[in-house]
């Protein structure tokens, strides 16, 4: 009898457990845009399902507040309208009561007005972005592609977030473009236009905006392709996905960030993808086989290679190879091989990463445009990450050799109005007129500093320091730095502050950083230039206007 209760009890337990779990599935038709998800950072990670008439439509990993919600992410569901989805969930199911749908998001009333939003950076809505991809332009269209986690402020489900300019400085975000499937997730790539139909994904006069991007699983990365024939709003992942899987031939899990392009003087399609220790060199003629050419070691991440006129002299060229820290080498390029001749520099640090530059520029604009992953948050806010300002990328010939500039694109211009403007101020003075323009918003300062008695000298902002030049021993917040004129006791410094980030442009772009802003709530100084007997020689202030 004992033996027949235990049985007994066993079977009303996994009846139970069965039932459980059946309650943690929900039911919904598809009715609004939006389904709105309630999120809590405490919350242990649960895998998510969502399931329409039995087959699987997306899973993806989420902290599902049980509670009440710290913040509330999305999903778009414009295209499964009039479907019903079966969401299921094997963490806490007390949060699944909490989603809803609605033609709004959770918070839109309040949206780019909350008090950590950047004001002129490009953020997401909602959840994690770091690295820029895909950056194109096409049919008078930017597109900024970038990793995104949609359903957390956190690093976690890489897919590719999605968004469109007319000026690359006003965004409009759209649905996720690239979403994790069964090969794994999401990681970096890039985009062309295959005006030629090489890959034959073109349909009629639709010509195919074409992405090469990584996937990632635990144990591998595999280079795929995707397609799209109504610019970059909807994607079909190509059947013979990967095309490289080159895993067994370095033995290395790190193969990733394909970067594409169409080489002109060969005729053919160049991918530089990282690998290992280095970037490689394949070639296509169809965007789906390729071929290993070579490999230059001494990089990391998100490879980048283009060609820039030196000095703006369309008869003298030098490529560029960059990695994701933005050293940099210069060179020649055959189609095939990299041969450096000058390197590793950089020209930009602190907190960006993994920048990658535009496809498709029209050659009567040909300038070469870059934006990059700002590595900042923004406390209290739903989401992570920024991008910082896009920045045109220029070759110049400096006492040192042919040096990359970088300076914020004309475009950004329109946001900044200037509110003053003085000349040759001692820093008592400066400081003084300055008092005005304290501010815990943005603000951008462009200054021309003279160092006298000084060693070194700078502007603070409520204590923090955002530029430092210790000229005995050429350093810029702690970064060496020596300006043309080795003997100059003279600095120029072109500074952006948003909300909760700074960057700062020495010398018409010679070096840049960017940083956190991180000002000391106790100090109320504002802007304040220090250093003895400085003289600041020129100095404007400019108001700044919101993107949103």
């Amino acid at each position: 009898m004992k033996t027949i209760f235990k049985m007994m009890l066993g079977i009303c337990t996994l009846v139970a457990s069965l039932q459980v779990a059946a309650a943690a599935d929900i039911a919904i038709k598809i009715n609004k845009r939006y389904l709105n998800l309630p999120v809590a950072q405490t919350q242990t990670r649960g895998n998510m399902k969502f399931v329409i008439n039995g087959k699987q439509e997306r899973t993806f990993k989420i902290r599902l507040a049980k509670g009440e919600a710290e913040y509330w992410v999305y999903c778009d569901v414009t295209a499964l309208r009039g479907k019903t989805i079966t969401i299921s969930y094997d963490g806490d199911e007390a949060g699944l009561k909490k989603i809803y749908q609605n033609d709004e998001i959770e918070g839109q009333k309040t949206m780019y007005k909350e008090l950590n939003r950047p004001q002129f950076h490009f953020t997401a809505k909602r959840g994690w972005i770091n690295d820029p991809n895909g950056l194109i332009f096409y049919e008078g269209e930017y597109h900024l592609f970038f990793q995104h986690n949609p359903y957390e402020k956190e690093w976690e489900n890489m897919s590719w977030g999605h968004a469109v300019s007319k000026d690359m400085i006003h965004w409009e975000e759209l649905p996720t473009a690239l979403s994790p499937d069964n090969l794994g997730t999401m990681y970096s790539g890039s985009t062309v236009i295959d005006y030629d139909n090489t890959a034959g994904f073109n349909k009629g006069k639709n010509l195919a905006m074409v992405a090469t991007y990584t996937v990632a699983s635990d144990d591998k990365q595999v280079q795929c392709v995707a397609y799209s024939l109504d610019k970059g709003r909807t994607w079909t992942k190509y059947d013979g996905n990967p095309i490289i899987d080159s895993k067994e031939k370095w033995n290395s899990v790190d193969t990733r960030d394909p970067r594409v392009f169409w080489y002109k003087p060969g005729k053919h399609w160049v991918m530089i993808l990282n690998e290992r220790d280095g970037h490689s060199i394949y070639n296509s003629s169809n965007l789906k086989e390729w071929s290993f050419q070579t490999h230059t070691t001494g990089f990391w991440e998100c490879p980048d290679l283009f060609e820039l006129f030196v000095d703006g002299d369309s008869s003298k060229t030098k490529w560029v190879m960059l990695g994701a820290s933005n050293t940099y080498m210069t060179g020649n390029f055959d189609g095939r091989k990299f041969t450096p001749e000058s390197g590793k520099h950089y020209f930009v640090t602190g907190s960006i990463y993994a920048a990658q530059t535009f496809t498709n520029i029209p050659e009567a604009d040909g300038r070469r445009i870059q934006i990059g992953w700002g590595k900042i948050g923004h406390a209290g806010m739903p989401f992570n990450g920024m991008m910082l300002l896009p920045t045109e990328l220029t070759l110049k010939t400096t006492r040192d050799g042919i040096r990359l500039f970088s300076e914020p694109i004309k475009e950004s211009n329109q946001l900044f109005e200037s509110v003053g403007e003085w000349k040759n101020l001692t820093a008592k003075d400066a400081n003084e007129k300055l008092k005005k323009y304290n501010t815990n918003d943005g603000i951008r300062v462009k200054t021309k500093l003279k160092l006298s008695h000084a060693t070194s000298a700078g502007l603070n902002l409520f204590g923090q320091r955002m530029l430092d030049y210790d000229m005995n021993y050429n350093l810029i917040n702690g970064v060496f730095y020596a300006p043309e004129d080795m003997t100059s006791m003279e600095i120029s410094a072109d500074i952006y502050v948003d909300r909760t980030s700074i960057e700062v442009f020495i010398d018409s772009g010679a070096y840049s950083y960017s940083m956190e802003r991180k000002s000391d709530s106790k100090n109320m100084e504002g802007l304040h230039f220090w250093g003895n007997n400085i003289e600041v020689k020129e100095l404007q202030v400019y108001s700044v206007k919101s993107i949103w």
